[in-house]
């Protein structure tokens, strides 16, 4: 429960009471979270407040919100694994906003930004890729 007595904002209150939900299971992939008006009944709380927990958790990239619908545990995306050469740089970053839409990541997600010698600089998102080490180059190297 929310208290109010704390001096953690109520906003991040909540944003910790549903993603434990989600974290637990309560709260299933792709599952609808309750109603703006619904939590703020359940919780007590003004529709800033539900807003601002909502947008906490959308940051972190836990949900997702579709307008005039509602916001939904984001859905479990399969991993690709990518080769990258030990000489790689890697970086993570966050995604301007035509990268999002181009790889269709959800707010808070970040991406990797791998550059290999003599290859073209890929931008992944982080959340569905798993980076390996090429084994090719380091056989290469002995």
């Amino acid at each position: 429960m929310i208290d109010f007595g704390s001096d953690r904002p109520v906003h991040r209150q909540l944003a910790d009471i549903i993603r434990a939900d989600i974290t637990a299971g309560r709260l299933k992939p792709g599952q609808a979270l309750p109603s703006e008006t619904r939590l703020m009944q359940q919780y007590e709380l003004g529709r800033v407040a539900v807003r601002q927990a909502l947008g906490v958790l959308r940051s972190e990239g836990l949900i997702v919100t579709v307008k005039r619908e509602g916001s939904y545990v984001r859905p479990q995306v399969p991993a690709e694994r990518v080769a990258v050469q030990r000489s790689a740089e890697i970086t993570a970053r966050m995604p301007s906003p035509e990268e999002r839409k181009e790889l269709d990541i959800p707010e808070g997600v970040p991406v990797f930004v791998i550059n290999q010698p003599r290859k073209r600089n890929r931008i992944l998102p982080a959340d569905r890729t798993i980076l390996i080490w090429d084994d090719d180059e380091s056989s290469r190297a002995r």
